[in-house]
């Protein structure tokens, strides 16, 4: 009886194993961008740059600004040490101490604020390329875009599959549009949220 079994179990897999073989359609339609091109192009991509990196500069700036001041007070204290009384140096220590802790704490989190606005830019710039992408894959017929540059997998493209520039016109037009026009993208953003 078990052999039974066994013998059912063996060519039943066989049966099943052959009906779920999948084949890759012969018009498959592939193409790819690279991305440094585009990134390097994309008008979006450098305005938004340029703003994370002003903020990035003023924070810090700012940084500087407080770590000076708090460098100063140190330097103060130490000057005027001799004039305090044991009391009086040990309540400027103790204030010392607090203000150096919470100038790390105020680092920690400006660099996390630019962690956050850089990740907001990279998914932002994600969402509008793929968008963009579906569309033009739509009225051209493609099937994959993949992204080609020296950490992707694509080893090499073919020129004639490079569809970079188209990508990278379409991008601009469409940011281009959407600056002379940012009511209507808003509406079209509340609209999908609803």
């Amino acid at each position: 009886m078990a052999v039974g079994i066994l013998y059912f179990l063996h060519f039943s897999g066989k049966k099943g194993g052959s009906a779920s073989t999948v084949s890759a359609p012969s018009d498959l339609k592939i193409a790819y961008i690279k991305s440094d091109s585009v990134l390097k192009y994309y008008d979006y991509f450098k305005e938004m740059k340029t703003v994370l990196e002003a903020k990035g500069n003023k924070l810090n700036q700012d940084l500087q600004n407080r770590g000076q001041s708090l460098q100063n007070e140190i330097t103060s204290y130490q000057r005027n040490i001799s004039n305090l009384t044991i009391g009086q140096a040990k309540a400027l220590e103790e204030d010392l101490g607090k203000k150096q802790q919470n100038f790390r704490l105020y680092q920690q989190s400006l660099e996390q604020e630019l962690a956050n606005d850089q990740n907001k830019l990279t998914e932002s710039l994600y969402g509008r390329i793929t968008t963009f992408l579906k569309k033009y894959a739509d009225g051209s017929g493609l099937q994959v875009v993949f992204k080609f540059d020296q950490s992707s997998d694509v080893l090499f493209g073919g020129a004639g599959i490079d569809i970079s520039q188209d990508v990278i016109k379409g991008l601009n037009e469409d940011y281009k549009s959407e600056k002379l026009n940012p009511v209507s993208k808003t509406d079209s953003t509340a609209t999908k949220k609803k």
